[in-house]
């Protein structure tokens, strides 16, 4: 959406949330930069109700609004698997599933499931929920952040012990369990801040503009 200002302040979060449009402003961001957006395929396009108020707000204060969803998650450098590889210690050592969703690595030893699980809430700053065969030693570990339960298969095939995503659907659990892997349901907001505060900071310097990451926390 285009705003009617210079851009001199760029804020950037996860969600394009009317709670995080509002702080932006407060802060006198000039744009904002976000993962999610608010369109999302299958849904009535029709401007009402909360997105009305969401557009208002970014109207009404002149914010130009840029959401970067699949491509943000899958850029080699700035991507959400990228920069969760970071964090985590994971060098990329290969891809799977549709369009290379699913990135993998071979750790150096084997972990167990509670230590990859204690690391995970170390560095996410949130508990994740494991599922599956929680005894079996984890040598090769995959991951896809946000909503990535059902690529849970392609995993699987990659000869994956353990997939990493954010969230949870009920079929999860049995086909870890029934695969003998194990899953982790990390948080797709706790796995999904990086890429676009890594992005954000990316533009602040290639423009020489301000940037700060507001971090409008989600427990999903």
């Amino acid at each position: 959406m285009e705003g009617t200002r210079p851009i001199r302040r760029l804020a950037s979060g996860v969600t394009a949330s009317l709670a995080l449009i509002r702080a932006a402003i407060d802060d006198g961001a000039d744009a904002l930069l976000v993962h999610h957006g608010w369109f999302w395929r299958g849904e009535d396009p029709c401007v009402t109700g909360a997105r009305r108020a969401r557009m208002e707000a970014v109207l009404r204060h002149g914010l130009h609004l840029f959401a970067y969803h699949l491509p943000l998650d899958l850029h080699p450098e700035f991507g959400n698997n990228a920069q969760l590889a970071a964090r985590m210690g994971w060098r990329v050592d290969g891809y799977a599933g549709e369009r290379g969703l699913v990135a993998w690595h071979d750790l150096a030893r084997p972990a167990s499931a509670q230590g990859l699980g204690r690391s995970l809430a170390r560095r996410l700053g949130r508990k994740p929920l494991a599922v599956g065969a929680l005894a079996r030693p984890i040598r090769r570990v995959a991951w896809c952040t946000g909503a990535a339960q059902d690529l849970l298969g392609a995993a699987i095939e990659a000869g994956a012990d353990a997939f990493v995503s954010g969230e949870i659907a009920e079929r999860t659990t049995h086909l870890a369990r029934e695969a003998g892997v194990v899953y982790f349901a990390a948080g797709h907001h706790a796995t999904e801040r990086d890429g676009v505060r890594a992005l954000g900071e990316h533009v602040a310097r290639r423009f020489g503009i301000a940037h700060r990451f507001i971090d409008d926390d989600n427990p999903v």
